[in-house]
């Protein structure tokens, strides 16, 4: 199946509190590099063909990191995995609007977001900034720059999706409940991307190609 391409444009798990946005300084101020926008539910296998599209691509891909306010686990590194910020500090950057996302994941009191200078600054040096986000804040994203290439990554199935997140046998019921719930919630906004992807099982390969190909036509559309 190639990439659909549609018009137009985190939830049960977790839930997005609105960002304020900056006076200035808008991403949609530099033109320079393009913003790609990566989303999928948990057990769609994002991560692993983002890892292989980085390998393939032709484009200037650089990976945004996010900030958290959760504990850094062992074998982390900050800056590289995420750039780890204290609760204080965190919210003081969101009252000056440095996020162009954020969110806290309900239950847990942890809070993640996406830096705006960090992605600025790839946009100015003509890099593809990548943002692996969830759908919340990526349709936060969106509405403020538009033109970002926007790619949703889903399974064959929300059956296939249930036998992955089962397979991994490291969570109870209760969460693989919770993940499936937050998947429809995410797979009914699917169509608010241009381009969907299916991550078919034994079939990632194709997945990686068609996203390749897609930064492709998006790269030839726009000269670069």
């Amino acid at each position: 199946m190639t990439a659909t391409a549609l018009e137009g444009r985190r939830t049960p798990e977790g839930s997005s509190v609105p960002q304020q946005k900056a006076p200035s300084n808008s991403v949609s101020d530099s033109s320079q590099g393009r913003l790609v926008i990566v989303s999928g539910p948990s057990g769609a296998g994002k991560t692993t063909v983002l890892r292989k599209v980085f390998e393939r691509s032709r484009q200037p891909l650089v990976a945004s990191v996010s900030a958290t306010t959760r504990p850094q686990r062992p074998g982390e590194v900050d800056g590289v995995d995420y750039h780890f910020l204290s609760e204080r500090e965190f919210q003081l950057r969101r009252e000056r609007g440095d996020f162009l996302e954020c969110f806290e994941v309900f239950g847990r009191g942890h809070w993640y977001g996406t830096l705006r200078e960090e992605v600025l600054s790839g946009l100015r040096a003509g890099k593809w900034v990548v943002l692996e986000i969830d759908v919340q804040g990526a349709l936060a994203v969106m509405q403020e720059y538009p033109r970002a290439i926007s790619i949703f990554v889903e399974p064959e199935s929300l059956d296939e999706l249930e036998r992955r997140l089962r397979d991994r046998k490291t969570e109870t019921e209760e969460a693989v409940q919770r993940r499936l719930a937050k998947a429809r919630w995410e797979l009914d906004r699917a169509d608010r991307y241009r381009y969907r992807v299916v991550n078919a099982d034994g079939e990632m390969d194709r997945a990686v190609r068609e996203i390749c190909d897609v930064l492709n036509q998006e790269s030839e559309k726009c000269g670069k």
